[in-house]
């Protein structure tokens, strides 16, 4: 039977993403210092891991998605990406946010392409990829379609696809499936998992709901509250073993719920984990 926690890296690691002591504040005006959002933020991503980040409302999980998509700057320390200084957005970083960002006047198949397009990717090349990246996402038979005529998961579909197309080196994800239903939540983390697992993507995702993050990720990092800092890490692999032949239900293990009530507990309690942690 498969192990439940992952292997330790190979001594040969060299990481994808690293981000080195990074901090970020945000300004105030003229009666406020600003708003400390990130503090001492250190750590680095293995090609093809699923990163779960967890943390407690307003913690600064999005903020270090924003900073590693380039779209803002850290006060101080440095990420890289492959070696090189993150200077700004890249299509090597492909963000799907908690909103689907698509074009409203343009149909599915025209999202996809979009950002094809605009890198001049030829046009038999475009149609074969949008082909493929619609069928992936199992969007097949709403090419045509305009986003209002989309459920809210067809949407978050879209909006993958989009991404994907593209070939990002990294995908950040920015609670994707927060607006969703259940049972449509649900379907979404199976496509997501079944997508990581064939593209062999790496997956940077942040999430409120600690069940979603432990049956994704292969590894979880635990933000503090504001400013938010690194409180522990674990690395997991129920996400591997629903695709094992041994169809137990994960939810159900002791090793899954043991460590669930852990990372609630740092959540809810994290002086005890600082004290813990000396």
């Amino acid at each position: 039977m498969e192990s439940l926690y992952a292997a330790p890296l190979k001594s040969s690691y060299k990481p994808l993403l690293s981000l080195h002591q990074v901090n970020y504040k945000y300004p105030g005006n003229r009666d406020s210092n600003g708003v400390a959002a990130l503090q001492s933020v250190s750590f680095s991503v293995e090609e093809g891991e699923f990163i779960g980040i967890l943390g407690p409302s307003g913690c600064g999980k999005s903020t270090l998605l924003r900073i590693i998509a380039g779209f803002i700057h850290p006060d101080s320390g440095e990420i890289r990406m492959d070696g090189e200084l993150i200077q700004g957005p890249d299509c090597h970083r492909g963000v799907i946010f908690q909103v689907p960002t698509l074009y409203a006047w343009l149909n599915v198949q025209d999202n996809i392409a979009f950002g094809l397009k605009m890198r001049r990717v030829p046009a038999d090349e475009r149609k074969q990829l949008t082909e493929k990246y619609i069928d992936l996402v199992g969007l097949t038979g709403f090419e045509k379609n305009r986003p209002y005529e989309l459920s809210g998961g067809m949407k978050q579909r879209a909006a993958l696809a989009r991404t994907l197309v593209n070939h990002p080196g990294l995908l950040l994800m920015d609670e994707p499936f927060c607006a969703l239903d259940a049972f449509t939540r649900q379907n979404m983390q199976t496509l997501v998992r079944k997508i990581w697992r064939q593209t062999k993507n790496t997956v940077f995702f942040i999430t409120h709901d600690v069940d979603e993050a432990l049956s994704l990720a292969t590894r979880i990092i635990v933000l503090s509250d504001r400013p938010g800092r690194i409180l522990k890490e674990f690395r997991t692999n129920f996400t591997n073993c629903i695709f094992s032949d041994d169809q137990r239900v994960n939810t159900y293990q002791p090793e899954y719920i043991s460590l669930r009530k852990e990372i609630l507990n740092i959540i809810f309690h994290p002086a005890e984990t600082a004290i813990e942690n000396g």
